[in-house]
């Protein structure tokens, strides 16, 4: 008898990457961070962590950082400047 179950699930191969690089940092592989998971799962009889609908505000805030995320980046001042013709 095989003492490993088989997990199989489909992810966004995005998510995927950006979540292996964070576990890597952390000295985690997938695998284990699923076994922590579940045994999270077993030990609290539910999710490791809060599931809510985030209020409007919050919401708006939320969107409004991960547009700020994903804002055009300069690396260098005279490269803001002549983006946004300030000189």
């Amino acid at each position: 008898m095989s003492k490993q179950a088989v997990l199989t699930v489909g992810i966004d191969p995005k998510l995927k990457s950006e979540a292996e690089k964070v576990l890597k940092e952390l000295g985690l592989t997938t695998a284990q961070a699923v076994t922590l998971f579940f045994k999270q799962v077993v030990l609290r009889r539910g999710l490791p962590f809060e599931l809510q609908i985030p209020e409007e505000k919050t919401a708006e805030e939320l969107a409004e950082a991960k547009a700020i995320e994903s804002a055009e980046k300069f690396s260098e001042l005279d490269d803001l400047f002549n983006n946004f013709d300030l000189r």
